[in-house]
């Protein structure tokens, strides 16, 4: 038995009678603004195309747009890009494209472009005239005060100071801070000094052991001259008796010419005068013994003497170290900032401290040599600092270099870097400096005006004006 199957179909959809799309855009604007400016939230704008109406002629590919609102005062009509959307449809209906939707949104934003196309070219004109019309004014303008003058760049300036210790140790204290003005002589920190005191009185107990060996060896000296004063005194006595043997060996001699007296008798007084002479000659000996013994005793007096000034001159030795531990200003300026800290351990010659001189206070700049040749020692120099514009600060060259050298990286210079220049250093007042120690600070940037002719004026912009 066989069976047919019949095939299931499916009848196609009735076209729908008509498509309503409703597209919401702005209404038209009574100033040009930019298209991302377009409200989002405006009239509701509603575009009925009928499948089966009368497709319009191509040249005509218009809809009639039906608006209801505000929207309904200022009717428009939108080209459709499309013509053919606008044709009946036969078997099926697609739904509208995006495209569709943003398509009045797009004509919006065309009409404004050309809205903006009216002032945007113009004012992009004048733009154009007034840059070039800038360019050419900063071109031909004058700059600077005019021939006879010339400037560079440079920086503040101050001499600086290094507070060391003189040896080694640890740090007792700092007493001043960063930025703090200190005078010469004042105290800025402490070394410790135990070692350094008990150096001192192991010197000074050394001291009183050399003072007691010089009293030693003046005793000394005492003694040798008692022993020459009983030499002396032997030799009298030693000369006493070659004078009586000499006596009596003449009187023997006569007596024995005589027949009075042996010869026996004569030898005999012949000896003793001999060794009274030997005698005599002993303790003339013994006396220039005991001259050479006082004189070496002196001599161990001189020099027990001379370790009693080195004792005492290793004492005050030791006091000037102690005396240096307290490490004082060298001169009027500021801290600048505290290179160790309390309780830190430097080495003989370590930096605690460092100072600026602002008593000292220059810049420093360089010039090509067609300037440097112009130069002299004295000569005026106005500075106007990038910080205070507002005043010319008066100094006076103090030094220029007699050779030229290599333009350092971190000068700053207007025109092009030149390989070989000449440093140049401006000295400022004391006087000024005195008076606004407070404002001056080293590192400031600005500008050095240099007068090649001394007849020339100043100019009135470059004219001292100094804080008051």
């Amino acid at each position: 038995m066989s069976t047919t199957a019949t095939p299931t179909v499916i009848a196609p959809l009735a076209p729908p009678a008509s498509v309503t799309v409703t597209v919401t855009f702005a209404p038209p604007l009574a100033a040009a603004v930019s298209p991302v400016d377009i409200p989002l939230a405006a009239e509701p704008v509603t575009v009925t195309v009928s499948p089966t109406a009368t497709p319009p002629a191509p040249v005509a590919a218009i809809a009639q747009v039906k608006a209801t609102g505000d929207a309904a005062a200022n009717p428009e009509v939108i080209r459709i890009a499309n013509p053919a959307a606008c044709e009946p449809a036969t078997a099926s209906l697609t739904p509208p494209a995006e495209s569709a939707v943003a398509a009045p949104v797009m004509v919006a934003a065309d009409s404004l472009f050309k809205k903006w196309k009216k002032w945007l070219l113009p004012a992009l004109i004048v733009t154009v005239i007034a840059a070039l019309a800038l360019l050419a004014w900063q071109l031909l303008r004058a700059k600077g005060p005019g021939e006879g003058f010339v400037s560079s760049n440079g920086r503040i300036e101050a001499t600086e100071i290094d507070v060391s210790t003189k040896f080694s140790g640890r740090v007792q204290d700092i007493l001043v801070a960063d930025g703090d003005f200190v005078v010469a002589g004042q105290i800025l920190a402490h070394m410790q000094v135990q070692t350094l005191e008990a150096q001192r009185d192991e010197a000074a107990a050394k001291q009183q052991q050399l003072i007691t060996a010089v009293a030693s060896a003046q005793a000394q000296v005492a003694q040798r001259e008692s022993d020459r004063q009983a030499v002396l005194a032997l030799v009298s006595q030693r000369e006493s008796e070659l004078d009586a043997a000499q006596r009596r060996l003449a009187r023997s001699e006569t007596l024995t010419s005589e027949g009075a007296s042996s010869a026996q008798e004569l030898d005999d007084d012949r000896a003793r005068v001999r060794s009274a002479q030997a005698a005599v000659v002993a303790g003339r000996a013994q006396v220039q013994a005991a001259v050479a013994a006082i004189r070496a005793a002196q001599a161990q007096v001189a020099g027990a003497r001379a370790t009693v000034d080195a004792g005492g001159a290793t004492i005050a030795r030791i006091k000037v170290d102690i005396d240096d531990s307290a490490l004082t200003a060298p001169r009027d300026g500021r801290v600048q900032y505290r290179v160790a800290q309390a309780g830190e351990v430097l080495a003989a010659g370590g930096k605690v401290l460092n100072l600026v001189d602002l008593g000292d206070v220059f810049m420093t700049f360089f010039v090509p040599e067609t300037i440097a040749g112009k130069l002299a020692l004295g000569s005026e120099v106005h500075i106007v600092l990038d910080a205070a514009p507002q005043y010319v600060i008066p100094a006076k060259v103090s030094f220029v270099a007699s050779t030229a050298q290599f333009t350092p990286k971190t000068v700053e210079t207007a025109s092009e870097r030149q390989k070989l220049m000449f440093r140049v250093k401006a000295q400022i007042g004391r006087d000024l400096l005195q008076k606004n120690l407070t404002q001056f600070k080293t590192g400031l940037p600005g500008i050095a005006w240099l007068r090649l002719d001394g007849q020339a004026p100043w100019p009135a912009e470059l004219a001292v004006r100094v804080p008051q």
